[in-house]
């Protein structure tokens, strides 16, 4: 069996075909999916598939930064928050690069701006790659503020 890393309680990652460089996640191996803060949600046709687009804006607090992006509907998921309500959410696979790691990911769209984070990664991302360290933060490397906008400022033009 291969040797699993070790991952902090929250991580930097990186989605290069939804164009965001960087977004804090909080490890949470208690959620079976991965989510994604998202709005302005619209599925859509293109070419007789259903695709959604819908905008992420990926720092917390911070809402002058807006990311347009579009994805393949993978299908709609009925999730169970922790406060013990079901609600209707759609769900894109896409590739998240973790540190050195790219590998593909389902992330379910939902709003997350009464969470601390605007993402979550769940143990369907980490199974058979990460164990986590909850004493430890941001181990596949540590952005600061300036380092994140810097990210979108490259990214933007």
């Amino acid at each position: 069996m291969e040797k699993l890393k070790i991952i902090g309680s929250d991580e930097w990652c990186v989605f290069t075909k939804l164009g965001i460089p960087a977004i804090k996640a909080r490890v949470d191996s208690g959620a079976k999916t991965s989510s994604i803060h998202a709005s302005n949600i619209e599925v859509f046709g293109k070419k007789g598939v259903d695709w959604v687009r819908f905008e992420v804006d990926p720092i917390q607090d911070d809402s002058s930064i807006l990311i347009k992006c579009e994805a393949k509907l993978v299908r709609t998921k009925r999730v169970k928050s922790s406060m013990g309500t079901s609600e209707e959410r759609l769900m894109i696979r896409t590739a998240l690069t973790l540190g050195e790691d790219t590998f593909s990911i389902r992330l379910t769209l939902a709003s997350r701006d009464t969470m601390n984070y605007r993402m979550l990664l769940g143990r369907e991302a980490l199974n058979g790659r990460y164990l986590i360290n909850s004493a430890e933060h941001c181990l596949f490397g540590k952005f600061s503020e300036e380092d994140v906008l810097k990210k979108y400022a490259e990214t933007s033009g």
